[in-house]
């Protein structure tokens, strides 16, 4: 049943912070996988990546994510979930995926540190090259795109609802 709304997209783009609001107006649940992966393996994203590196992490990701169970409910995903088949093919079986977009001047800004984030980033790699290798998968499995360029909290969620409608 896909009665759930998952929000995907780059670190930073706001997915918790829109998916708390979002659910809130819509009088859903809100679940935020990234909590979710650091509840099932007792530890800190950061440290999964620092201890499995990137792939590890993106296998253990894809693993808990394409278990994931939900009803009713906003669900805000890690930016490397996309990397996942699996989780990509559970989230689109129980929801509506919603890519929250951002240009990648404003996405850096935002972004700051990456480091104390937990970005799934492989070393040596640019954020500019992680932003472009990403866009095409979240444009690849979106159900619906939501710019956000120009946008403050409040108008991003009322562009959600108002293309859910």
């Amino acid at each position: 049943m896909k009665n759930n709304i998952i929000l995907i997209g780059m670190p930073a783009v706001g997915k918790s912070t829109i998916g708390v609001i979002l659910a809130k107006i819509l009088g859903y649940h809100f679940i935020d996988t990234d909590l979710i992966i650091q509840q099932e393996e007792k530890r800190l994203l950061k440290d999964i990546i620092e201890s499995e590196g990137v792939d590890g992490f993106i296998e253990t990701e894809n693993r808990i994510i394409s278990r994931l169970k939900a009803d009713n409910s906003v669900i805000a995903t890690g930016g490397s979930v996309v990397y996942g088949e699996d989780a990509m093919k559970n989230l689109s079986e129980i929801g509506t995926i919603v890519y929250l977009k951002l240009d990648y001047r404003k996405l850096k800004y935002r972004l700051g540190n990456i480091k104390n984030r937990g970005v799934v980033i492989r070393k040596g790699q640019k954020l500019y090259e992680l932003f472009r290798e990403r866009t095409s998968l979240y444009e690849k499995y979106a159900d619906i795109t939501i710019d956000e360029n120009g946008c403050g909290i409040e108008k991003t969620v009322n562009k959600i609802v108002q293309s859910l409608k």
